[in-house]
């Protein structure tokens, strides 16, 4: 008689534990159990979150496992319920072990198959039985996992109406959604009954913007005390939520009609503009994004944002400040250079209509795009097109967690036609569409590839530029890691060219991501190792430290709502010399718009205490020992990159946090 030792892991997570009876068996190259009942002198099956130890035996040793079938029985007179195994690991006879990752809510009474969890691509299948269950599983997935378009000229999506229609794998915890759900209405609670979010009066002065405050930060006191400050203003190209849009300039546009006259008094010394643009001191910003949209209505009243152009200037001591703001891309007489030397309002005012164009930017293109919809579209690619067994799989699924679901909640509540952006937002409505239309239409491979975008905008020498600093650090730890992963699993060239599954997920990727656009630079195939490594590099540090870069400090910067108003009220000015801190308070979102911009990006920004940090993988879907080792050197890399972060943000008045990896969740879930 062979006697196989079965262990059944039930995953750490709330409610995932059954009173069902549970049945398995085992199948091997020679043959297969019986479908035996996992009852022991312990009781029945029932547990707690952890494992039990079960005894199968069997008349002869069944060989090299290949898969085990699950399933569950409800007892008389009890309902049948849920279960999240997590994994099964076998003892072999032979004292071998078997290790099969499930990782999957089983609701029904049928059979699951599950395979054992040595990573094989479809051309390492030498079995039938394996290649059937892995294509019983692909088309169970491809039903599952359907694409959508949401609108016209945006990347496809998860086809769901609502959470509950995901599959219950990919939606929210218990926690996840109880803490999610509890922050949404404590922040929206708290100002209704504060009366701000229904209150559409202006701001009588700028103090009073203070108590909306849900909460504060170190950076949004410090946003509140400096917002005026062009040295602060310049700063938050580099380091706030939008590092994306700066460039070095070595020419003028020829729609910014700059003069030398007019930059004379901002810049130190006997310096000229035609000097400190060869010297690679000049850096601009445009927001040509924005041209021409129209912008949205509000408590029925017209909004306005511009299309800015802005000139910044890295003075002798490293600092970047702004000396010339054009608020529209056509240059006129009623389209004034606004320059530090104008009064102080004509000044203030000029960048606070910058800063309302960069959140425009920023969350539709910058964040929205970017980040959210790239990893839905990587996410359900892999989904579509990769087995639990895929090498790919096993790397990539902890980088989707919970970012299916975070997105369709984007689609109801923020970007819908009642959602928050929608109402809220002066780039709301139509003009919400159409900056996304163009933002993917101008996307670039290699804009989402660090290295290649901080040398093409220029960004290379810039001091105290910590979003590169690190993003560059982070890119080269995951890229190490990512090559390691991979290069265990194809030997050679010609290996990623042969493999199917591989080459249908790229071109998924490309054409329902990118809209089959060849101008955007992605690859339909994969022909080499070094392909696939940049590509699944560019996966993950989307979906990681990218992601944190624009996400994680909105709060921060927009808590204080002067230094990044969601939306503003009155048009840019056309002449100087007229504006006075009364224009400037009539400009500014009304109580409640500004309100309903607080605690959104209050939400946004929260941080759930269901996170998973980047390098961790409370899921073990990796077998074998190289890639487990891999892992191991992963998060020691990881940390002692952090412990570096940490210790330069000790002596920074603003600290850069965003990357360091002791906060960074692994996938795109908030």
């Amino acid at each position: 008689m062979a006697k196989y030792k079965v262990t059944v892991h039930t995953h750490n997570i709330a409610t995932a534990t059954t009173m069902n009876n549970v049945f398995i068996k085992l199948v091997g190259e020679k043959g297969e159990s019986k479908r035996t009942w996992l009852t022991s002198l312990k009781g029945l099956f029932y547990q707690d979150t952890g494992s039990r130890e079960f005894d199968v035996v069997c008349p002869f040793s069944l060989g090299k496992l290949v898969l085990i079938e699950l399933d569950k029985q409800p007892l008389p007179l009890f309902p049948l319920d849920d279960w999240f195994p997590s994994k099964v690991v076998v003892t072999t006879p032979e004292r071998g072990t078997c290790q099969f990752p499930i990782y999957r809510w089983i609701m029904d009474k049928e059979v699951h198959l599950f395979r054992e969890g040595t990573a094989k691509r479809l051309c390492d299948e030498t079995n039938n039985l394996a290649r059937y269950s892995r294509e019983l599983e692909m088309k169970t997935r491809t039903e599952q996992y359907c694409w959508d378009t949401y609108k016209e000229g945006f990347p496809g999506s998860m086809k769901a109406d609502n959470p509950l229609d995901l599959p219950r794998e990919i939606q929210f915890s218990f926690t996840k959604a109880t803490q999610f759900l509890f922050t949404a209405a404590t922040g929206i609670t708290e100002l209704k009954l504060k009366g701000y979010s229904d209150n559409k009066k202006s701001w009588k002065n700028i103090d009073e913007i203070s108590e909306v405050y849900l909460n504060r930060t170190v950076i949004s006191d410090y946003a509140q005390e400096h917002w005026k400050e062009d040295e602060f203003f310049g700063y938050q190209y580099l380091n706030g939520c939008n590092p994306m849009l700066i460039r070095r300039c070595s020419e003028l546009p020829a729609n910014f009609p700059v003069t030398e006259d007019m930059v004379k008094p901002s810049l130190r010394g006997s310096s000229s503009l035609l000097r400190e643009l060869q010297s690679g001191n000049i850096f601009l910003v445009d927001y040509k994004n924005l041209d021409g949209l129209k912008a949205n209505v509000i408590n029925k009243k017209q909004q306005y944002m511009a299309a800015p152009l802005v000139l910044l200037y890295r003075t002798p001591n490293d600092k970047l400040v702004p000396i010339a703001i054009q608020l529209k891309q056509k240059p006129a007489k009623d389209n004034p250079i606004f320059l530090p030397t104008d009064s102080e309002y004509d000044w203030l005012l000029a960048k606070i209509f910058v800063r309302s164009a960069d959140f425009q930017e920023h969350q539709l293109n910058v964040h929205l795009l970017r980040t959210h919809l790239l990893a839905e579209v990587f996410a359900v690619a892999l989904l579509r097109n990769m087995p639990m067994v895929h090498p790919l799989y096993k790397l990539l699924i902890p980088h989707t967690r919970y970012s299916l679901q975070i997105n369709l909640l984007a689609r109801a509540f923020l970007i819908a036609d009642e959602g928050v952006f929608t109402q809220f937002a002066a780039s709301g409505g139509e003009g919400m569409n159409e900056i996304l239309r163009r933002s993917l239409a101008s996307l670039t491979y290699s804009s989402l590839c660090v290295p290649e975008d901080i040398t093409a905008r220029g960004l290379e020498s810039v001091p105290n530029n910590y979003y590169r600093d690190d993003g560059l650090k982070l890119w080269d730890i995951i890229h190490r890691f990512v090559e390691g992963v991979i290069g265990f699993y194809y030997k050679s060239d010609s290996e990623v060219r042969e493999d199917q599954e591989l080459q249908n997920w790229i071109k998924d990727i490309f054409y329902h991501g990118f809209l089959a656009q060849e101008c955007t630079g992605i690859s339909q195939s994969f022909s080499t190792v070094p392909e696939v490594v940049k590509f699944v590099t560019v996966v993950i540090f989307t979906c990681s430290g990218q992601h944190s870069a624009v996400n994680s400090g909105q709060y921060d910067y927009g808590g204080w709502m002067p230094n990044t108003p969601i939306s503003l009220k009155q048009p840019p000015p056309t002449t100087k010399g007229q504006s006075t801190e009364s224009t400037m308070l009539e400009t500014l979102p009304d109580v409640g718009t500004t309100a309903q911009g607080m605690s959104t990006m209050w939400l946004l920004s929260k941080q759930s205490s269901d996170f998973v940090t980047l390098g961790h993988y409370p899921e073990e879907h990796f077998n074998e020992i190289p890639p487990c080792k891999m892992i191991q050197k992963f998060q020691t890399e990881l940390k002692v990159f952090s412990e570096t972060v940490n210790a330069r943000n000790s002596g920074l008045p603003v600290p850069y946090t965003y990357m360091d990896p002791a906060v960074l969740e692994n996938s795109v879930a908030i």
